[in-house]
């Protein structure tokens, strides 16, 4: 995944990735997620290559902008310094023993979804001296690839369809989340961030609801488990 003509390049943000997922355990919590995102943001990569967005430019930088709020947060924290609320679950619970895989990936998504991909939006907008508006589709054909991406995670992580035949809390605890809500929520923060973006005191408050907000829903989404027997 090549620098395309002026395109901002997916492949620094991807090997990152790709250096994280050596060093760190398989178990490991955030190493769970960035496995996921690793193979997201590689789909991303190769269908903008593939010419799958209408405006290729926008939608690399838009999967760059994105990529890079992730890398920050990994980065902050090795470092000592302080992480979006929406993260600190994640990073706080990594090596808990009652959270299941499925579970780090979701918290990770919903994160990265629900916090990040509004902001990012925003960047790009900066970025591209263009309007939320004008990214609808390529913001649209992201959410189409990652909802893609949610069902085969839950394929590969869920325990096992017996399992989800009988009350089992992970069940249960998975059902209050949709990575499509949580799409549509970042899409409506995006654009409110952006009639924001004139009054920065607001803009500020608005972001800091927002992380607060989707650190809440991360919090439930990594609630311990008993393990199964």
């Amino acid at each position: 995944m090549a620098q395309i003509g002026q395109f901002m390049a997916v492949d620094p943000v991807v090997d990152r990735m790709r250096a994280l997922r050596t060093a760190w355990h398989p178990a490991d919590g955030v190493a769970v997620f960035n496995r996921v995102y690793l193979t997201v943001t590689e789909e991303i990569g190769r269908a903008v290559e593939a010419g799958a967005f209408a405006d290729r430019r926008a939608a690399a930088t838009l999967d760059v902008r994105f990529a890079r709020r992730y890398l920050t947060v990994v980065d902050a924290f090795a470092a000592g310094a302080a992480v979006p609320a929406c993260w600190r679950p994640l990073f706080r619970y990594r090596r808990h023993p009652g959270v299941r895989p499925l579970q780090f990936a979701l918290a990770g998504i919903n994160a990265h979804i629900g916090h990040d991909l509004a902001l990012a939006v925003v960047d790009t907008c900066r970025s591209l001296d263009c309007a939320p508006r004008d990214l609808e589709d390529e913001f649209d054909r992201v959410g189409d690839l990652l909802v893609l991406l949610e069902e085969r995670i839950r394929e590969e992580l869920m325990p096992g369809p017996d399992l989800l035949e009988i009350a089992d809390p992970l069940t249960h605890l998975l059902g209050c989340w949709s990575l499509e809500r949580a799409r549509d929520g970042a899409w409506f923060a995006a654009r409110s961030l952006w009639q924001l973006r004139g009054l920065p005191d607001l803009a500020e408050e608005f972001t800091e609801r927002l992380d607060r907000s989707v650190g809440l829903v991360g919090r439930m989404l990594l609630t311990p488990l008993a393990r199964c027997g």
